[in-house]
C-alpha cells in the first residue's frame, strides 16, 4: 500500500468499508477465533521517564509495587484456570538488576504449564534478552509509539527510535515472536506521520503489532492535552491489519479507556487478540499507565470473565490455543526445508 492511500483512508469519514475489509482479512486467517493473553503488570518501578506515560520516574504521585515470585506464579494458575494460552509479563522498564528473578520464573512457567510467555519489559542488552530466551521466553513486545525521530525523541527523552528499532532486530535474530506498536493521536502526531509510522511497522516483518489510542494522564507533562480519537485509532487498526494478513493483533485496553466498547470495536476492525489485565487487585490500581487502565476492584477472575463474556456477546469464539504467529509457523518450515 502507497503512502497516499495510507493517507486517504486515515482521512476517510466513512469506514464501514475499511473495517469490513478487515475483518475479510483477518477471517479468513484466524476464523472468529480471539487469543486470550493473560497480563500480569508485577512491577510499575521504571527507569524511564516517557512523557505521556503514568509509570515515569518523575511520577512522585504514584505509590511503587513489585510482586513477589509466588504471588507471580499463583496468578499464573488463575490465568490457566480462566482459559489464557499466553502469560504476559509486563513492568515498567527497570535495568536487569531489577529482573533477576524472571529467568526463574520464565523457566518454571514453561516447566508446570502449557502456556506461551511473553516478555514487555523495555530496553534491554542483548545477553538479557538472550538469557530471558534460553530460560524459554518465546515472545517480545517493545512498542516504538512512534518512528517519527523529532516526536520520538520529545516524548521519550534520551531514548532514540534507532535504538529502539536495533532492539526489535536483535529480538528477532534471537528467535522471539517480535512485536511493536504505536500510540495514535500523540500530541504533534499528523496524519502523515502515523501513515508512515503504519507503513514502517509493517515493513518489520513483525509477529505482533499493538496499537491504541493516546489517553493523557494527569500526572505527566502531556495531562492537559486531547485523547486521541477512537476512529483514527481503530482506521489504524484496520490498515495494519489488511498491510500484515498474518499479525496477531490485540484490541487494546486503551480503546475501552475511550469507550465502554472499545475492545469490541477493536474486533470490529479486525484485531484478533485480547489482552486482559490479571495484575492481583491488591495492586492492579497502581499501573497506570493512563486514566481508566485497571480502575476496576473486582477480582482478577471476575475481570477476565467480563471481558470473555463481551467477546462472546460480540459473536467471536475464545481460544484458549497460545496462538503462535503464522508468521512465524511459516519461518519454522522454511528453516526446516533448508535443513
Amino acid at each position: 500500500m502507497l503512502l497516499n492511500e495510507v493517507i486517504d483512508l486515515l482521512k476517510e469519514q466513512d469506514s464501514l468499508l475499511l473495517f469490513k475489509n478487515a475483518r475479510k482479512v483477518r477471517d479468513s486467517i484466524f476464523d472468529r477465533s480471539i487469543f486470550q493473553r493473560g497480563v500480569i503488570e508485577f512491577s510499575n518501578h521504571c527507569r524511564k521517564n516517557c512523557h505521556y506515560c503514568g509509570l515515569r520516574m518523575d511520577n512522585k504521585a504514584l505509590g511503587r509495587f513489585s510482586m513477589d515470585r509466588s504471588s507471580i506464579l499463583a496468578t499464573v494458575r488463575i490465568a490457566i484456570e480462566s482459559g489464557m494460552g499466553t502469560i504476559v509479563l509486563q513492568s515498567g522498564e527497570q535495568d536487569s538488576s531489577g529482573f533477576e528473578h524472571i529467568g526463574f520464573i520464565i523457566k518454571e512457567i514453561k516447566k508446570n504449564t502449557e502456556l506461551a510467555v511473553t516478555l514487555c519489559l523495555g530496553d534491554q542488552s542483548e545477553d538479557t534478552y538472550k538469557l530471558w530466551r534460553d530460560c524459554g521466553a518465546d515472545r517480545y513486545l517493545l512498542k516504538a509509539e512512534t518512528f517519527d525521530e523529532k516526536l520520538h525523541s520529545c516524548f521519550r527523552p534520551g531514548q532514540s527510535i534507532k535504538r529502539r528499532l536495533k532492539n526489535v532486530e536483535t529480538l528477532q535474530k534471537l528467535g522471539y515472536e517480535t512485536g511493536s506498536g504505536i500510540i495514535t493521536g500523540l500530541p504533534g502526531m499528523t496524519v502523515e506521520i502515523l501513515a508512515e509510522d503504519l507503513l514502517k511497522l509493517s515493513r518489520l516483518a513483525l509477529d505482533m503489532i499493538a496499537v491504541g489510542p493516546f489517553v493523557p494522564h494527569p500526572c505527566t507533562p502531556l495531562g492537559k492535552n486531547v485523547p486521541g480519537a477512537m476512529d483514527e485509532s481503530l482506521r489504524a487498526v484496520a490498515l495494519l491489519r489488511i498491510m500484515n494478513p498474518l499479525c496477531n493483533i490485540p484490541s487494546t485496553s486503551a480503546l475501552d479507556a475511550l469507550s465502554a466498547q472499545g475492545r469490541e470495536l477493536g474486533l470490529y476492525a479486525g484485531a484478533n487478540v485480547i489482552m486482559p489485565s490479571i495484575t492481583p487487585e491488591q495492586v492492579r490500581a497502581g499501573y497506570t499507565i493512563y486514566p481508566g487502565k485497571n480502575s476496576s476492584t473486582i477480582s482478577v477472575k471476575e475481570t477476565i470473565g467480563k471481558l470473555q463474556q463481551r467477546v462472546c456477546n460480540a459473536g467471536y469464539q475464545l481460544s484458549s490455543l497460545q496462538g503462535k504467529s503464522p508468521n512465524k509457523n511459516e519461518q519454522d518450515q522454511e528453516f526446516i526445508n533448508v535443513q
